[in-house]
């Protein structure tokens, strides 16, 4: 049977970030995000504000990235996948689903606003494979991942030739988004 598990997210931070070094050194970090749901009521017609609460781990260089530039508050979309935690505490069985933060992307006003004194929105990712401590480093490279359209420095695919394929649309302003 095909599965697939990806989740998408775009919120504010829930508390100032705090990153923690494994003993091999690799960066980790756990961050809470608030996700804002408006929608109508059909009785009364009134808007209802629903908030989601979900936990989210970084690592490696987006670990610290995030602790770097964000704060309690911070816009951020994160792009990951869904982790089931189960332990056993004082003879009581717990679980907890969390967010495995494989993509982040700080959101904010050009010239500043939310992406902690950075203008625009900028894009970090680590394409390792993360269960729980990881066994060796990620593979990325060293530079942060920009998401700009395009394959090359210069917006082109590699052959100095504009990409035919539709560059993504801006990040929505501040104004837009509904929390």
């Amino acid at each position: 049977m095909a599965s697939f598990n990806r989740v998408i997210l775009m919120g504010n931070l829930t508390r100032d970030v705090e990153v923690r070094y494994l003993q091999s050194g690799m960066a980790v970090a756990d961050i809470g995000i608030a996700v804002n749901d408006r929608r109508k009521n059909q009785q009364t017609g009134e808007w209802i504000d629903e908030v989601t609460f979900v936990d989210v781990t970084l690592w490696g260089r987006t670990a610290e990235v995030a602790g770097e530039y964000l704060n309690k508050g911070s816009p951020i979309f994160i792009e990951g996948r869904l982790k089931l935690d189960q332990w056993e505490k004082e003879g009581q069985k717990h679980s907890k689903l969390k967010v495995i933060g494989e993509r982040m992307q700080m959101v904010g006003a050009k010239g500043g606003g939310g992406g902690g004194g950075r203008g625009g929105s900028q894009s970090y990712d680590d394409s390792g494979d993360y269960e729980g401590a990881p066994s060796g480093p990620p593979q990325r490279s060293s530079a942060p991942q920009r998401s700009d359209s395009g394959g090359g420095p210069r917006g082109d695919n590699g052959g100095g030739q504009r990409s035919n394929q539709p560059s993504a649309p801006p990040p929505p302003t501040e104004d837009e988004i509904p929390f």
